[in-house]
């Protein structure tokens, strides 16, 4: 472990790389003009140039470092930025970035005002669309590909990049269906590293590890489709026909379907994804061939920095690092209060060490929320599902509609792609299931894709709902222990990215009462009303502001969104007519709109002010810079309180 000292070591360390490629490489045009001798060193400079860089401001690092060849090869063989490269969930487009004119302010990456986390049109012209959640390239690059044709850009080339983890999504398959029924020329790269974020599950890990192609039987295949279109022989729907027996044919004697293919989808693969000369030959000759078509490339991800290719998970983000060694810099966290996921982690497994009906839930993120806890000491308790939060809530209803009680743990803004699963497969039938949001409210570095920001309003309007959020570790425990009991129907409980406040956070648990807030301190100017950890900062807040000021303040924790606490709410409209509302979370629809709703339905005129995340999306950076810009703050509450 290195402490501080050390970390001020390597991130001042002077990087000595000469680039003598890369510096040269301002646009992938540039690129384009060398001999494709020289691709490899370009790779060699590219791949040392995001490990310099990373070791000092951390990112995404394995999934970048897997995808070196490919990003050459694609920006090599394509008209970039007119050609469209779509990249799923943006982990890996850091090259990308790099090749695209981004490669002198790449130091900025994540930082507040700097480069965005991931690919994103406002930033550049060759970032396609906006990244961040899994599983959208193939839907948004078939539709690039449509309006191609339909603009008459026959010359205009399409790339889907998509990895073994995201294809496991359901809407990698919707896409996938659609492009086999809609005229287009769609080219998808399957970059199967067989790593997701945590380790690819479900059957498409085992297909795509078995999945079988032969080089010379493509060959032969296109250049006797060419001939046969050029003799007028083969049509589009001729096409379509002789696919589907041809891959009948083929599937009886290799004794293997390919589910690409049966699909009407060329399929090309698998092949080398680090070599970036045959790729760049594979690409060139297939680009141009009509129709939709998969290109299926296997990559190691890390590929090039030892320690990261034998610990992907760990080294997906692995924080600063030193380049030399290997060696993660780890700041002592001794004496420091626990991350809320690791809090949530350890009371998931004692709660089903007691109740064992509970079982735990997670599309994909069992080390990111910490329930791999629980899976390492009962595995067959736990569920990691792939990527697929959909299908993560309604697999949870089934199990709670006969009897258990599934914790599903689904990051917040991820939690937004399962939104009509929550209320067609668990709110209308009550059934016992409980959500617990990580990540809720703003999360960083992640930027807009990633904050929390809508969950306390997409779900107050959800009949038979509970809707929760904690004010410290000890009512996190509670809350989940509230919930575990019976016929509490379906509980949200959302918490955020990060550290509490309690280094004692191991408490015994107590039921808390359903709907029912707390005043935290007696007060009598003015009231504030937070919910969840933000809390904490009012807190703080209050007390100087009661100090520099005359002021006499009350504190009340709302704990439940819904139900509220409506006759808490009651003394608080009878006996003041200034009212501050705190939430990290958007104040459109939110808690502070809660309120003021009820407030107005009792006939109460209180002056109400409102904290929260403003009617925009809230860019990247670290989380109290990102509160400080949105006023949330201690320094933005107390300006709040002290002139109202």
């Amino acid at each position: 472990m290195l402490f501080l000292q050390d970390i001020y070591h390597i991130i001042g360390m002077e990087q000595d790389t000469s680039y003598m490629l890369l510096k040269s490489l301002d646009t992938p045009e540039d690129l384009r003009r060398l001999e494709a001798d020289k691709l490899p060193e370009v790779c060699k400079e590219l791949r040392q140039k995001i490990i310099d860089e990373l070791s000092r401001n951390p990112g995404h690092f394995g999934s970048s470092l897997g995808v070196v060849e490919l990003t050459v090869a694609l920006h090599y063989v394509s008209n970039s930025p007119f050609d469209r490269i779509e990249w799923d969930v943006g982990h890996q487009a850091y090259g990308h970035k790099i090749l695209t004119g981004r490669r002198d302010t790449f130091c900025t990456n994540r930082k507040l005002h700097g480069l965005c986390p991931f690919p994103s049109p406002h930033e550049s012209e060759y970032d396609t669309f906006t990244c961040g959640h899994a599983s959208n390239s193939i839907s948004a690059a078939l539709g690039m590909a449509v309006a191609a044709k339909k603009n008459g850009e026959n010359n205009r080339h399409v790339v889907a990049v998509i990895g073994d983890g995201s294809m496991s999504g359901g809407l990698a398959f919707e896409g996938l269906n659609n492009a086999s029924s809609t005229p287009n020329n769609l080219l998808i790269i399957l970059n199967d590293n067989n790593m997701a974020i945590d380790r690819s599950v479900g059957g498409m890990k085992q297909y795509l590890l078995n999945l079988q192609m032969s080089e010379g039987y493509n060959k032969i295949r296109y250049k006797l489709s060419k001939m046969f279109y050029k003799w007028g022989i083969l049509n589009e729907e001729r096409r379509k026909s002789l696919i589907r027996f041809n891959n009948s044919l083929k599937s009886m004697l290799v004794q293997q379907q390919n589910v690409f293919e049966g699909m009407n989808i060329r399929y090309f693969g698998p092949i080398d994804g680090h070599d970036v000369n045959n790729l760049a030959r594979v690409l060139k000759e297939i680009k141009d061939m009509q129709g939709p078509k998969l290109l299926h490339i296997h990559t190691t991800k890390g590929k090039g920095f030892g320690p990261a290719e034998k610990a992907a998970t760990i080294w997906h983000a692995p924080g600063i690092f030193d380049k030399e060694t290997g060696e993660r810099i780890v700041i002592d966290t001794d004496g420091l209060p626990p991350l809320f996921q690791d809090v949530f982690g350890n009371t998931l497994l004692e709660l089903a060490q007691q109740n064992d009906k509970i079982v735990g839930v997670t599309p994909a993120m069992p080390s990111g929320c910490s329930m791999n806890i629980l899976m390492k000491a009962m595995p067959d308790r736990g569920f990691d599902v792939g990527i697929a939060e959909g299908h993560a809530v309604t697999f949870s209803g089934g199990m709670a509609k006969d009897g258990l009680i599934p914790f599903c743990n689904i990051y917040s803004s991820f939690m937004q792609r399962a939104y009509d699963n929550v209320i067609h497969d668990v709110a209308i039938q009550k059934l016992n299931v409980v959500l617990c949001l990580d990540r809720a409210g703003i999360v960083g570095e992640d930027g807009p894709t990633h904050h929390g920001a809508f969950d306390l309003a997409y779900m107050r309007p959800i009949p038979n709902l509970t809707v929760a959020s904690p004010y410290d570790e000890h009512e996190l425990r509670n809350l989940m222990y509230t919930a575990q009991l019976p016929d509490k129907g379906p509980f949200v409980i959302r918490y955020p990215r990060g550290r509490g406040v309690l280094v004692d956070w191991k408490s015994s648990f107590e039921e808390i009462q359903i709907g029912k807030g707390r005043k935290l301190k007696d007060g009598k100017d003015m009231a504030v009303i937070t919910i969840g950890p933000i809390g904490n900062t009012a807190r703080k807040a209050i007390t100087r502001a009661e100090a520099e000021s005359k002021m006499s303040i009350a504190h009340y924790d709302l704990r439940f969104l819904k139900p509220l606490d409506e006759e808490m709410l009651h003394e608080i409209g009878k006996n003041f007519c200034r009212i501050v509302t705190i939430e990290d979370g958007v104040l459109k629809g939110g808690m502070g709109s809660a309120i003021l709703e009820f407030m107005a339905d009792n006939r109460y005129t209180p002056t109400v002010r409102r904290i929260g995340l403003p009617d925009k999306f809230v860019e990247h950076g670290p989380v109290k810079d990102l509160h400080r810009l949105c006023g949330m703050d201690e320094e933005g509450i107390y300006k709040v309180l002290v002139s109202f």
